[in-house]
Order: structure tokens, then C-alpha cells, then sequence
């Protein structure tokens, strides 16, 4: 399951307070994501298969 609770970081420095939330995060992150892996293995297998389709049996 996905964590959601707010926890504040007791690591971070006095002089920089919240600058970590601030930042965006990546392209690395939402490819981490579990339902996004599971449409593009979705969408890589159907694809995989018409190719193998059209190779051998057409």
C-alpha cells in the first residue's frame, strides 16, 4: 500500500527548513510506481504479440 501520512524528516537542517517537499519529483519516481508498470506490461506484451504475429504467422 501507499504511504500517505505526513511525518515531518528530523534530519533536516535548521537553515534549510522544507526544502526537500519543495523539489518536484522525477521521471524515476512515477516509473516506480506499481499500476504504472503493470499498464506498460500490458501495452509492451500486446504489442510483442502482434509483432510475433505478423513475423510468423502472416
Amino acid at each position: 500500500m501507499l504511504d500517505t501520512t505526513k511525518q515531518s524528516d528530523p534530519a533536516l537542517p535548521q537553515d534549510e527548513p522544507h526544502h526537500r517537499q519543495d523539489e518536484p519529483r522525477g521521471c524515476l519516481f512515477a516509473l516506480s510506481q506499481p499500476p504504472l508498470m503493470i499498464f506498460l506490461a500490458v501495452i509492451g506484451s500486446l504489442l510483442l504479440m502482434a509483432s510475433l504475429h505478423d513475423l510468423l504467422l502472416l
